[in-house]
């Protein structure tokens, strides 16, 4: 049930609420055809569509994603059957919302958005967005391409016949997608929403986002200088080997383990240059001792800085689009995705 965009006060103004968290796995269960199970601190709690409308009644979301049977993912391999099955609720699903919507006075100015699911069955995938696209939604939610055991190659070719099916004119957000280097893959494939679970994760395991976004040339200081070149390594090759990563996926070659011995006397900033509170005011010796204590400060600054630097990565994405340069960031991305280059000294300019 993620991605409601719920403008109810100023303080959440603009921003989307989701209520599925990727590094908790949520249990499988029987999938009743009127109802979707919903997990919490007090175990399943039943939805039916018109418990999941009067929610959004009551919070009059600007948009919000249709109810659906998101448990036929890419994460696991799923039968033909229990495909069609989560397509065929999804539908169902999504035409109820529909009606429901109509017949409120309320929810007339929020907009739905439509989820296509299928898992990795191809035919399941096709159907669910072709019959989507010809309801009067506003926008469309791709479900279910993280985790394993699919390879990246498998997923990426399953969303470029996907989105192919979808109206260039309606936005598409992608879930359980949140890596660089993935991110980058998909918007090559047409997808242009992304949830920001990944700097969350990045802080859960004591690390820091220090990789280099900066493709524009710099005669004096590049990141080929800094850093050094490793042996090349074929970027096909290097796709085949990359697993899609389930929620408590491990360390990336994106960040630095602030938990090891060799920061406890490195006292300059997390990222030269970089904006971000902690940076300004703390050392990477001062997070180290955080969290080595197990002071609950580590997670709040490390939480400042990873979303700052996450959100300074889309910054540049969406530079490069304006300049047609996106090629040229997919490539610095890529090289420290396969770990051509290291990416611990790295200076914001």
């Amino acid at each position: 049930m993620s991605g409601y965009g719920i403008n109810i006060s100023p303080v959440i103004k603009n921003y989307a609420l989701s209520f599925y968290s990727f590094d908790l796995l949520i249990p499988h269960c029987l999938a009743p055809w009127q109802s979707v199970s919903v997990w919490g601190g007090g175990g399943r709690v039943e939805m039916t569509v018109s418990k999941f409308m009067a929610i959004q009644q009551a919070l009059q979301p600007d948009w919000f994603q249709s109810l659906s049977d998101g448990e036929a993912s890419c994460e696991e391999a799923i039968s033909i059957k229990r495909a069609r099955k989560s397509v065929d609720r999804t539908l169902l699903f999504l035409d109820s919302c529909l009606r429901l919507q109509e017949e409120s006075e309320v929810l007339q100015k929020s907009s739905i958005i439509g989820v296509i699911e299928g898992g990795d069955v191809m035919e399941e995938r096709l159907r669910s967005a072709r019959e989507t696209a010809k309801r009067p939604v506003s926008g469309f939610l791709l479900d279910g391409f993280q985790g394993n055991p699919t390879t990246l190659e498998t997923r990426l070719q399953l969303l470029s016949l996907v989105t192919a099916e979808l109206p260039e004119d309606k936005p598409r957000l992608i879930c359980g997608v949140s890596r660089p280097d993935e991110v980058l893959e998909c918007i090559e494939r047409g997808v242009d929403l992304f949830e920001s679970f990944f700097p969350y994760l990045v802080t859960e395991r004591g690390c820091a986002l220090t990789f280099n976004f900066d493709y524009q040339p710099n005669p004096e200081e590049t990141l080929l200088q800094q850093n050094g070149i490793q042996e090349e390594i074929k970027y096909e090759d290097q796709i085949k080997k990359i697993k899609t990563t389930g929620c408590n996926q491990k360390m990336t070659s994106f960040e630095i383990n602030l938990k090891e011995k060799k920061y406890r006397e490195d006292f300059s900033p997390l990222v030269k240059e970089c904006s971000c509170y902690c940076c300004k005011n703390h050392t990477r010796a001062y997070i180290h001792h955080l969290l080595v204590t197990n002071e609950l400060l580590a997670g709040v600054l490390l939480m400042i800085h990873n979303f700052e630097h996450y959100f300074g990565f889309f910054h540049s994405i969406r530079e490069a689009l304006k300049s047609d340069t996106l090629a040229q960031l997919k490539e610095l991305i890529r090289r420290q995705a396969s770990g051509e280059l290291g990416n611990t000294n790295l200076t914001l300019h």
